[in-house]
């Protein structure tokens, strides 16, 4: 849980990248400066990078927001800036892939993440306005 003046929140995000064309071009060098990379601009942006992980065409990250924040300006910002960041840093590897300063595809997989599941979240929230049951430990005696 992290929390604000007037909020406490658990948001989390599954964030999956496919680099343009689906080309293999994240080597595990790439890979490591790019988690450093996205971990930066997520901490500029108020916030964390949870997790990260990737294969040679795509990356997966489970970052945790700030509900004040718009998810869709965050995604862009995470693709220019972390694309512009490879382009300069590995310029002569990528190169060989893309004739013109590309890095990321255009499309991008946005998901919310929640320590529950689904069936749980729905479970709860049709309970909302029964009757309450009576907990297991108001069922206790008292500690002599």
């Amino acid at each position: 849980m992290m929390s604000a003046s007037h909020a406490v929140y658990s948001l989390r995000l599954h964030i999956v990248f496919v680099t343009k064309y689906r080309r293999k071009t994240l080597t595990p060098a790439l890979l490591d400066v790019l988690r450093d990379a996205f971990a930066e601009i997520l901490t500029d942006w108020r916030c964390t990078l949870i997790e990260f992980g990737g294969e040679a065409d795509h990356v997966h990250l489970l970052v945790g927001i700030h509900p004040a924040l718009n998810i869709s300006r965050l995604i862009n910002n995470l693709k220019s800036a972390s694309s512009r960041r490879m382009r300069n840093r590995f310029a002569p590897h990528l190169a060989k892939f893309y004739w013109k300063p590309y890095f990321w595809h255009r499309a991008d997989y946005v998901g919310s993440v929640g320590g529950t599941s689904l069936e749980t979240v729905k479970r709860y929230v049709e309970a909302q306005g029964t009757k309450e049951k009576p907990r297991k430990a108001a069922n206790r005696p008292p500690p002599a």
